[in-house]
Formats: structure tokens, C-alpha cells, sequence
């Protein structure tokens, strides 16, 4: 889905129950498509279809440039680390292409959700700021917006100004620290309507999930994808 499409094997769906009428797209951190789609059967609904692309394989600057799943490079763990600017604009632009094939399979973008862990709720908010694709919503758990110094300092203008976020993540995170999130949510509130920015914590939890995060996901999910029929 991203950078060399041809490492990157196809994405786990957990189909809907019934008649799909709205699509989750939830990118995993590195290769984590198969276990977002265990996580995500845990509180599915029945109308709502599961993406969960993986990662492609590429060498990544902060794992000594050796090969491993990853949306785009990470070149180090500081909030004035250099980013890889091409690969995080090329991954989105396969995010988009994503959403696309979904609104021919006949889901409207208004009715698709993109979220994600670390890297992949950080790809999450970065497309949906700058994707034309109206959406349904963001899950970023664990994450950080990438390329935050491109966005203006004020409120956004686009089809997705108005967009929900729920936003999350553990206290205790040594490798996304907490303080990511909140400099984060900070810039969302001030770029979105802040009334629809969500942003949880969650005592003692480090950078993974918990039961209490994933009923919150269900909860937002459920909120703006509601049946239609």
C-alpha cells in the first residue's frame, strides 16, 4: 500500500456481517494489519467492514537502516527529528487510493473511518488533513501528526474541517511519550473544530492497547458510523 507496493501483501479484512455500508481503514504500526483485525473482530459491527492494510517492507534509519514493515522511514524519536517527508506524503497518497476503491466498492468516504497505531494513526491524521476525500472520522492511538510545521497555524479550510478525532494514548509510553500526543492534540484543536477533537489518556498503559482504549474506538466508530438501514 505504501512506498514499494510489491513488498507490501494484500489487507486483512474482517468483512461485515451484513451488507457493508461503511469501511474502517485501520493501519497498523509495521506489519500489524493481521493483529488489527483480530483486535478490531473484538468490537466489530455488523454493517461496518474492516481494511487493515500492512506495512511494506523497507529499511528504516532508526532500525540501523535494516529492512522491516514501515509506512515510511523514521529517522529518529524527537520532536525536531528530520522526517521523510516523500515517504509520509506517498504513503498518504496510497491511504487515498485506498478510500477510492472502497467509494467504487460503493461506501462513501462520508462514511469511512481511518485510524491507526503509532506510525499508522500518525499516517491516519496526516491524510485525513490533507485528503479532498470527505471522512467519517480519525482513531489515532498512540501517535503523533507528521510534518506539523506544513499546517497553517489556524483553523484548516477543506472537506474535512469539521472532522471528528478521537485521539489516544498511554501515560506511560517510552517510545511515543505522552508528550507527543499532547502537542498534538494541541495543534488538532487548533487547526479543527476543537469540540470535535477527543483526546483520552490512560493510567499505566505503555505503547500498546487496552481493553478500556478499544471500547472507546467502538464507542467513536458506532457514534459517526452508524446503520443505515
Amino acid at each position: 500500500m505504501c512506498g514499494n507496493n510489491m513488498s507490501a501483501p494484500l489487507p486483512a479484512i474482517v468483512p461485515a456481517a451484513r451488507k457493508a455500508t461503511a469501511a474502517v481503514s485501520a493501519d497498523g504500526d509495521g506489519g500489524r494489519g493481521h493483529g488489527w483485525s483480530e483486535a478490531l473482530a473484538g468490537i466489530k459491527s455488523p454493517h461496518v467492514k474492516y481494511i487493515c492494510p500492512h506495512a511494506p517492507v523497507m529499511p528504516v534509519s532508526l532500525n540501523m537502516n535494516m529492512a522491516m514493515p514501515s509506512w515510511f522511514d523514521i529517522i529518529g524519536l524527537s520532536p525536531d527529528s528530520q522526517e521523510d517527508e516523500v515517504g509520509i506524503k506517498q504513503a498518504a497518497e496510497n491511504v487515498k487510493a485506498l478510500i477510492d476503491q472502497e467509494v467504487k466498492n460503493g461506501i462513501p468516504s462520508n462514511r469511512i473511518i481511518l485510524g491507526g497505531f503509532s506510525q499508522g494513526g500518525a499516517l491516519s491524521l496526516y491524510t485525513a488533513l490533507t485528503t479532498q476525500q470527505k471522512l467519517a472520522g480519525v482513531v489515532a492511538l498512540s501517535c503523533w501528526l507528521p510534518l506539523r510545521a506544513s499546517f497553517p497555524q489556524g483553523p484548516i479550510s477543506g472537506v474535512n474541517k469539521e472532522i471528528a478525532v478521537l485521539q489516544c494514548h498511554g501515560d506511560c509510553d517510552p517510545l511515543v511519550p505522552l508528550m507527543f500526543g499532547s502537542l498534538t492534540v494541541e495543534k488538532l484543536k487548533s487547526m479543527l473544530n476543537p469540540a470535535n477533537v477527543t483526546f483520552r489518556t490512560y493510567s499505566g498503559m505503555m505503547h500498546s492497547s487496552c481493553i478500556e482504549e478499544m471500547m472507546d474506538v467502538k464507542q467513536f466508530i458506532d457514534k459517526h458510523l452508524p446503520p443505515v438501514d
